[in-house]
C-alpha cells in the first residue's frame, strides 16, 4: 500500500503573462494521481485572468525577491517538502527556492534566466524588448498583444485558432521589473536571481528545454542545467522536440508533465531511500 507520506504535495508556480489558470490540466491531472496540488498566484495577483487585464496595477512595480518570499512562506508552511515545478519565470523561481533549501525536488520547466547565464539568443531578444526597450516599464505592468504572445507562447503545435483561444483564456499583464531584474543581473553582484552553482546539498532538479520556444529557447535551459550542475546535486535536462514556450497548454502537454512527476517522485523517492 503506498503510504500518504510518498505522495508529496506539489506547488506549481506561474510564469510572467500568465496566471495559475495555465496550470489547469496539470492540477487535475497530478490530483488523480494523489497528490495535493497548491497553484499559488504572485502576490498581487489574485483573481482571474478577465479581472486582472481590467485592472493590473497592483502588479506595478513587482520584483523578483517578493515572488520568491511568497512561495517561500507557502512552501514552508506545508507539512512535507513539496516537488516544486515552475515555468519560465516561475522555473527560475524554482531555481532561486531550491537555492534557499526548499523542497523535496523541483522542475524548472523553461526557466527564464538566473543570474550567471549569458546565452541571449535573438528570438528571445523579440520577446523581451516590448518591455525592456522602455525604460519606463521598469515600474509598470506590460501586457503583450495578440501577436506578441502568439510568437512568444504558441509559435507551434497550435493551429491560428487555438492560439487566439489561449491568448484570450491565459494571458495577463506581467509586471516588468522581473524582467528587468533578470536581463541586467550579470551586471548586479546583488542581483536577484543570483544563485550558489555549487550548492551540494540543493534537491535533485530537472530543467526542461523546448525546441521551438521563443522566450526561454531550449539553449538557455540548457545552459542553465550545466551551470547548475557543478555542484554535487542532482541536476537533470530533458529537452521536449517541436514544443513551444506554451508548455502547459500546448497539445501533447500530457507526456511533459507525466515525465516531469514521474522524474521528481523517483528522486524524491531515493532522497527518502537514502535518509531513512
Amino acid at each position: 500500500m503506498t503510504s500518504e507520506a510518498s505522495v508529496p504535495p506539489v506547488v506549481l508556480i506561474h510564469g510572467l503573462w500568465l496566471t495559475p489558470r495555465s496550470w489547469e490540466g496539470w492540477k487535475e491531472r497530478f490530483e488523480n494521481r494523489g497528490h495535493q496540488v497548491l497553484t499559488p498566484p504572485w502576490p498581487h495577483m489574485e483573481g482571474e485572468v478577465e479581472e486582472l487585464r481590467r485592472d493590473p496595477s497592483p502588479m506595478n512595480g513587482l520584483g523578483v525577491t517578493e515572488i520568491v518570499d511568497h512561495y517561500d512562506a507557502i512552501v514552508r508552511g506545508l507539512a512535507e517538502a513539496p516537488i516544486i515545478m515552475g515555468h519560465s519565470f516561475g522555473g527560475l523561481i524554482t531555481e532561486l527556492l531550491l537555492d534557499r533549501g526548499l523542497g523535496a525536488a523541483g522542475v524548472g520547466i523553461s526557466p527564464a534566466q538566473i543570474k550567471g547565464v549569458l546565452r541571449l539568443p535573438p528570438a528571445q531578444i523579440r520577446v523581451t524588448t516590448p518591455v525592456l526597450g522602455n525604460p519606463a516599464n521598469r515600474n509598470r505592468t506590460v501586457e503583450l498583444s495578440p501577436k506578441q504572445f502568439h510568437y512568444a507562447f504558441t509559435n507551434a503545435l497550435m493551429t491560428d485558432k487555438e492560439a487566439q483561444a489561449a491568448y484570450e483564456r491565459y494571458e495577463v499583464p506581467g509586471p516588468g521589473r522581473v524582467l528587468f531584474q533578470a536581463a541586467f543581473a550579470n551586471f548586479n553582484p546583488n542581483a536577484a536571481t543570483k544563485v550558489d552553482f555549487h550548492k551540494d546539498d540543493r534537491a535533485p532538479l530537472l530543467v526542461i528545454g523546448n525546441s521551438e520556444d521563443h522566450t526561454v529557447p531550449a539553449s538557455v535551459a540548457r545552459e542553465a542545467a550545466h551551470r547548475l550542475a557543478k555542484s554535487k546535486a542532482v541536476v537533470d535536462y530533458k529537452e521536449f522536440i517541436g514544443r513551444p514556450h506554451f508548455t502547459a497548454g500546448a497539445p501533447g502537454w500530457e507526456e511533459v508533465a507525466d515525465y516531469a512527476l514521474d522524474w521528481a517522485m523517483r528522486h524524491v523517492s531515493s532522497r527518502e531511500q537514502v535518509t531513512a
